[in-house]
């Protein structure tokens, strides 16, 4: 069992950073692929990015790709989204979630989920 919490989140401006955090309960959170999704309503969960278990096999969305980073710390059982150049599309309650399995960007292949964190940029 793992027990997911988004922090981090807020208003900002076009062009400015965020940095969100997951921090994650359970032991074999060094085990799994974790992935930060977002959702705008009326829309589907969209993935943003994901990250393996050894922090060096990454895989991001078109959209964010060269904006946001993701990484993870298995010792704090932390698992981090940098957000630089934000734009105001960028806008949305931002989820992570954890995967035993592969490096995935299909939301039902992640078995845990935070509740989210708020992100909103302005123009």
């Amino acid at each position: 069992q793992v027990q997911l919490g988004e922090s981090g989140g807020g208003l900002v401006q076009a062009g400015g950073s965020l940095r969100l955090s997951c921090a994650a309960s359970g032991r074999t959170f060094s085990t799994y692929v974790m992935g930060w999704f977002r959702q705008t309503p009326g829309k589907e969960r969209e993935f943003v990015a994901a990250i393996r278990w050894n922090g060096i096999n990454l895989y991001y969305a078109d959209s964010v790709k060269g904006r946001f980073t993701i990484s993870r710390d298995n010792a704090e059982n932390t698992v981090y989204l940098q957000m630089n150049s934000l734009k105001p599309e960028d806008t949305a309650v931002y989820y992570c979630a954890a995967n035993p399995g592969r490096l995935s960007t299909t939301p039902h292949e992640y078995n845990y989920w935070g509740r989210g964190t708020q992100v909103t940029v302005s123009s």
